[in-house]
């Protein structure tokens, strides 16, 4: 099958498209995940209804885009994944006896921090090539679970010309924390983490999105700091690139 022969629907106008009849079957796979490749690198996501995938072909499908991570380091933190898979991280709120997660306990309050805007695992060295995020089961429409993607290639191309040349002189790095962003959403229980004190990941402020050929703002809430600026410096620029690149004109809500 070829992206002509899908069926598609663009989310908005050269961000973020839908899929229907996706081909999942387990002979097709690497073309099902070089369609993925071309599909995301001219939209930027993609959403795909109704994709049969289980836990088994999700993973399966995952290998043909690359090498995958997994939730050892966070299993040998202390947590137990209820999925039989590592290579799947549970994002859901369900306990491992399939109760619902009390939103006052500490696996809550840690999840917490997945509410705000972020990049997955821009907190490691090694960035991750692609997400991909598997519903099971969503509560009923309009009464949340949505998610909202931004543009940050659009965002960059919406800045004026001195924040351009200022970002591409000093070509700043910015030092990302998931400790950080769990903290900005659950200060009282984190209250005695010191971020800092913890490895982060360093990426470029402003890198080339390699598959498009587009420039990008790599920004999230993960980010603590960025490199050779004081704190109340780094603090500025961040507020004014965030604030920018999250306004309604670039963002796209899936429900």
């Amino acid at each position: 099958m070829t992206i002509t022969e899908l069926h598609t629907e663009e989310l908005s106008p050269g961000f973020g498209i839908e899929a229907h009849n996706f081909p999942f079957q387990p002979d097709t796979l690497d073309q099902s995940a070089r369609l993925i490749e071309d599909l995301v690198k001219k939209h930027g996501f993609l959403v795909i209804r109704k994709s049969g995938l289980t836990d088994e072909t999700h993973i399966a499908l995952a290998r043909h885009l690359g090498e995958l991570d997994d939730v050892k380091p966070y299993n040998k933190a202390g947590r137990i994944n209820r999925l039989q898979y590592d290579e799947l991280f549970d994002v859901g709120n369900i306990e491992a006896d399939g109760s619902i997660v009390d939103p006052k306990s500490p696996r809550a309050q840690a999840g917490l921090g997945n509410a705000l805007f972020h990049v997955d695992s821009s907190f490691n060295p090694r960035r991750a090539g692609y997400s991909m995020l598997l519903a099971h089961e969503l509560p009923p429409q309009g009464t949340g679970g949505s998610t909202e993607f931004c543009d940050t290639r659009a965002a960059w191309d919406g800045l004026d010309e001195d924040m351009k040349a200022e970002l591409t002189e000093k070509d700043y790095v910015a030092c990302h924390s998931i400790l950080h962003s769990k903290k900005l959403a659950a200060p009282e229980h984190f209250a005695n983490i010191e971020p800092a004190d913890y490895p982060m990941g360093r990426h470029k402020l402003v890198q080339k999105h390699e598959a498009s050929g587009r420039m990008n703002l790599y920004l999230a809430m993960h980010i603590h700091h960025i490199e050779n600026l004081t704190s109340e410096a780094s603090k500025v620029l961040f507020e004014k690139l965030f604030d920018h690149a999250t306004q309604e004109k670039y963002r796209v809500v899936v429900e």
